[in-house]
């Protein structure tokens, strides 16, 4: 999405570790036009298919999918780490490990929440080897649904979190694909 990808190259920057930052207008601070643009630039690439439910992961992909959820007009869930004191009764549960702070914990969703009629697109920020949606993925699972649709911001292609999206079968929509980082620049794919 060249919207998307203008955005990343005028405002974005590299950081030590391929780490991309994008606080000034995805993740920290957001910039909602933007994200509306994105919203109605995958509802297009999702025109065929059935959704009725968004899940991500908190805490980065909550604004991305909410505006989402409201342009595809379908209710948003977002996997909770399950620490959380408010997350009570049964619950799906996956374990997940960090590209970016290098640590693993869990997610959980309640199991009044997710179930086998729901139809679900994953909606993430970033997509780099591909452990916040494969623990989504499982969730979903674990609940008899069925993921039709991933949505990716930022995907760094040259990682392997795409690549074996694709490969598994999931129809995938990466809304940027970074090539790779060259001397702190950024190349698109």
């Amino acid at each position: 999405m060249k919207l998307l990808e203008d955005k990343i190259l005028k405002e974005g920057a590299v950081l030590d570790g391929n780490i991309l930052q994008v606080d000034k207008f995805l993740n920290h601070q957001i910039d909602v036009k933007l994200l509306m643009a994105m919203a109605e630039d995958a509802k297009e690439y999702f025109n065929n298919v059935e959704i009725n439910k968004i899940l991500t992961v908190e805490a980065s992909g909550i604004a991305i999918a909410t505006v989402f959820a409201q342009v595809f007009d379908v209710p948003l869930v977002f996997a909770k780490k399950s620490q959380a004191e408010n997350l009570d009764g049964e619950k799906y549960i996956s374990r997940v490990k960090s590209y970016t702070y290098k640590n693993e914990y869990d997610i959980a969703v309640s199991k009044k929440l997710l179930n086998e009629n729901d139809k679900v697109l994953i909606v993430d920020d970033f997509l780099a080897e591909g452990n916040a949606v494969y623990g989504l993925i499982s969730i979903v699972e674990q609940a008899g649904a069925e993921v039709v649709g991933i949505d990716i911001a930022v995907e760094k292609g040259f990682q392997n979190g795409g690549r074996n999206l694709r490969a598994d079968g999931y129809k995938l929509y990466s809304q940027s694909i970074i090539e790779k980082f060259e001397d702190g620049m950024i190349v698109f794919r």
